[in-house]
């Protein structure tokens, strides 16, 4: 655990990489923010007896909610002081941060805690040597497979991706900080609940049709979670350490090639989403680079 020199944040490091950070924020600095918050917030409300805009800060505090204010007050502080202390502390965060609201007496220093996570450091090691030895062998013949002749069929490439994705994950080591794993987890249970709810089933109604239990259904999306996450960064790295590139032009083709409605491709073209295609061709990029080690 470290403090930074001007004593305003403690940073705790987690060996997966889960990084939080509790920032003290002196009553001062929560004071002066409050005022201005109060003085933007009163723009928008309507208080009794005044005209809009023009009801003095008791009476804003006294009709916006405790919580609409703190938010307020902190979004004029904690984006500059997180900034500064990713910079002081070399930390390059994966996700944006969450969060959380440890202390906030009136007349006391504040206390809120960002919790994000970095990725750490890990080696692709030897394999490129290990997908060509793979690539190469033939497919093997089994009885009730097929004829013999077959044994020297070429794999389709489906199943030289399976392959190349089973051995990279088997053979690359790397940690995926929990932080992320539990989004996605927590993603993809909403998934099943809305799926659920539309088929007008209740959890434990499916849950017993399926034999099993929250926990079990949970640890699973846990596992599929995890490895998806890491397929993704050895991908990334891949991608960054073969200096593979996508294009503008290539992400044009691949907006106009997912629909030929206009308002799809509009909604496609927002720089959101060209971020996202960029990314999965990207690691597309990268399998087939892989595919290609023969």
């Amino acid at each position: 655990m470290n403090k930074s020199d001007s004593k305003n944040y403690v940073v705790a490091k987690e060996s997966d990489g889960t990084v939080q950070i509790t920032f003290t924020i002196d009553w001062d600095t929560i004071s002066k923010n409050q005022s201005k918050a109060l003085e933007e917030l009163g723009k928008d409300i309507e208080v009794p007896g005044f005209r809009k805009g023009n009801a003095p800060p008791d009476k804003v505090k006294q009709n916006v909610s405790n919580e609409k204010l703190v938010e307020k007050t902190l979004s004029g502080i904690l984006p500059k002081m997180l900034s500064d202390a990713l910079v002081s502390e070399k930390i390059k965060p994966s996700i944006f941060p969450k969060f959380e609201l440890e202390k906030a007496n009136e007349g006391e220093d504040w206390q809120v805690r960002a919790i994000l996570c970095e990725i750490q450091p890990f080696k692709l090691g030897e394999y490129k040597t290990k997908i060509k030895d793979l690539l190469s062998q033939p497919k093997i013949w089994t009885p009730g497979s097929g004829k013999p002749e077959e044994k020297n069929e070429e794999l389709k490439r489906s199943e030289k991706e399976q392959k190349i994705i089973e051995l990279i994950l088997g053979s690359i080591e790397l940690t995926v900080p929990t932080i992320l794993i539990n989004e996605e987890v927590n993603t993809r249970l909403s998934q099943l609940l809305a799926q659920i709810e539309k088929l007008g089933l209740t959890l434990d109604g499916y849950l017993s049709s399926i034999g099993k239990n929250a926990q079990i259904v949970r640890d699973e999306y846990a596992k599929q979670a995890e490895d998806t996450l890491k397929i993704e960064l050895i991908l990334e790295r891949i991608s960054i350490e073969e200096k593979l590139n996508v294009t503008d032009a290539d992400v044009d083709e691949a907006v106009k090639a997912s629909s030929s409605d206009p308002k799809v491709q509009e909604n496609l073209n927002s720089t959101e989403q060209r971020n996202l295609i960029k990314v999965i061709l990207m690691r597309r990029k990268a399998l087939d680079f892989m595919l290609s080690l023969t």
